[in-house]
């Protein structure tokens, strides 16, 4: 069995983002902040060899992948897969707002209740199986190519925590911020993670951490974090 690399980018930053609104499904273009992250993301893979290009269709996504699209002379290929979780009612009102309104629903969103569908959204167990499903096909359409997948923050948390064996109850303890890059790799031995939430190329990175403004800068290297490099094997692919 070959080495199939991948380097998964979320989308850029959008005004929503920034207000802590649930975006889900619904179609939101980045904002300008996001164009500058889509841009300097494209800058850093100047140079990289990807031999496809994969993107979720919602808007904010086609427009981060975009610009490396077009450094790297590429398609993009879109696939409705990546995109990310359907959170119902939750969609368009902020946390804070979701807390306030839907004290139930969202306690069991809190708790990571696997059934919860936010009533006419996607449970996270289902959530989980599409994403492990759109992401085993990527891995046997392009077994032993270098794969650029830019998708959203709930789609990158369903790989890492696949990968680590993490179970999707536990508390997240790592990082999503908008644009970073996570480089991810699948051999015979199993998954690696190679880096996590690689903001470098980046001036400034929300986090996807629900009810977190955390923001990650790099002011010349004090400040910047959100940066996770692990070089051994964590598990065995199944």
């Amino acid at each position: 069995m070959s080495v199939t690399r991948l380097c998964l980018v979320r989308h850029g930053e959008t005004a929503w983002n920034a207000e802590g609104r649930v975006q889900g499904q619904l179609d939101i273009p980045l904002s300008d902040a996001g164009l500058a992250q889509a841009k300097a993301i494209a800058g850093a893979l100047r140079g990289e060899s990807f031999d496809v290009i994969y993107s979720s269709d919602l808007v904010r996504v086609r427009q981060t992948a975009q610009p490396s699209a077009d450094l790297l002379r590429k398609d993009v290929l879109l696939d409705e897969r990546l995109r990310e979780r359907h959170y119902g009612v939750f969609q368009s009102v902020t946390y804070v707002e979701a807390k306030e309104r839907f004290p139930e629903q969202y306690a069991r969103f809190r708790a990571k209740d696997l059934d919860f569908d936010f009533g006419t959204g996607e449970s996270l167990l289902r959530f989980n199986e599409r994403c492990l499903a759109v992401v085993e096909d990527l891995l046997k359409k392009h077994a032993g190519r270098n794969l650029l997948v830019f998708t959203h923050g709930g789609v990158l948390e369903m790989v890492r925590r696949h990968a680590t064996g993490q179970g999707l109850a536990t508390p997240r303890n790592f990082e999503i911020p908008n644009a970073a890059l996570k480089r991810m790799e699948v051999g015979p031995e199993g998954w690696r993670v190679e880096s996590w939430a690689d903001t470098r190329p980046l001036s400034a990175a929300l986090d996807d951490l629900q009810d977190s403004t955390r923001i990650y800068t790099d002011s010349g290297g004090s400040s910047m974090s959100a940066i996770c490099s692990l070089s051994s094997r964590i598990r065995s692919c199944q």
